[in-house]
């Protein structure tokens, strides 16, 4: 059988960060951060088949509100949807 020869392929994708802690209650996620995270970014939130895309309109590191965030800080961002502990975060293009 030949394969599909028009497969997409799909871009490489940045990896920001990993969901460590979620707050249900205010629907905000920890995320260790592997690289710098800015407010306004659009982001990907992906863990197995769960998927979504979302834009950081808040950013907070030690309860303090914040423009970015660097690798290997752990920041507080408000989400639109839950995202689950070791869901992994992307820059969406």
């Amino acid at each position: 059988m030949a394969e599909d020869t028009k497969k997409e392929m799909p871009m490489k994708e940045k990896l920001i960060g990993e969901v460590i802690h979620w707050y249900d209650k205010i629907g905000v996620a920890v995320v260790k951060l592997a690289g710098v995270l800015k407010l306004g970014d659009k982001i990907k939130i992906k863990r197995g088949a769960d998927e979504f895309e979302d834009s950081v309109a808040s950013l907070q590191f030690d309860h303090q509100p914040i423009e970015s965030g660097k690798k290997g800080q752990e920041v507080a961002v408000k989400l639109s949807k839950p995202a689950k502990e070791g869901a992994n975060l992307f820059k969406a293009e």
